[in-house]
């Protein structure tokens, strides 16, 4: 009954980082292991820095020595609109300025804009395309891998990502968040994703970073 469940678990979004000790802990007696990415029980005394997740996990990627390798899809069509290809740029710079790669279909609209927002911010984006070569890729992403699989390539984004954020999108892009969600990835929406049971819609690419940083540190409560 609902009397009976249990209340829903707590948004993190303030950590504590001893940078000198290489410690990042969450205040309530947990300390993240470098080793398995994971939260261990763990005493930490002395000062330590607050911060937010996406700034944990930019010392994470950069500082820590053990950065998270697997990278973040960012999905939406070829067709968007100006507020859509904003928020991919925005989304793209910020995934890239905390040091997370991003995975696409790597081509244009919403993946193009991405790829832009990801070389703005000095990463590195890898687009699988559909076809038989890199030349349907657009000028922006850092490594095109020509799947040669068509729009089954859909499916090894999805499988591919250690999360998902779509961004407006259609058919191709309901079809990578049914993927996505089959695999058990957690699925953020912006701007007119498809809306999904599954699919937490946020306001915009901020709130998409923090989501996201928040899946990588193993702090999201739905994971």
């Amino acid at each position: 009954s609902a009397a009976s469940m249990p209340p829903p678990a707590p948004i993190i979004t303030t950590l504590h980082l001893d940078r000198a000790l290489r410690l990042l802990h969450d205040g309530a007696g947990r300390v993240f292991d470098l080793a398995s990415h994971g939260w261990q029980p763990g005493a930490v005394t002395g000062p330590a820095e607050a911060v937010d997740v996406a700034t944990a996990v930019a010392w994470l990627q950069r500082e820590s020595g053990r950065p998270a390798r697997q990278p973040i899809g960012v999905i939406g069509g070829r067709h968007a609109t100006h507020s859509q290809l904003a928020a991919a740029r925005s989304l793209g710079a910020g995934l890239a300025r905390i040091g997370l790669v991003v995975l696409c279909g790597g081509r244009g609209g919403v993946m193009l804009a991405v790829c832009e927002g990801v070389t703005d911010g000095g990463g590195v984006s890898v687009g699988l395309l559909p076809g038989d070569t890199i030349a349907d890729g657009n000028d922006f992403v850092t490594i095109p891998i020509a799947t040669g699989i068509g729009l089954a390539r859909n499916a090894l984004i999805a499988r591919g990502a250690r999360c998902l954020v779509a961004i407006g999108g259609s058919h191709g892009t309901l079809s990578e968040v049914a993927f996505g969600l089959q695999y058990g990835k957690r699925v953020f929406g912006l701007d007119g994703a498809p809306v999904v049971e599954g699919v937490q819609q946020l306001p915009d690419a901020d709130a998409a970073l923090a989501a996201v940083a928040r899946v990588v540190l193993g702090l999201d409560p739905d994971q």
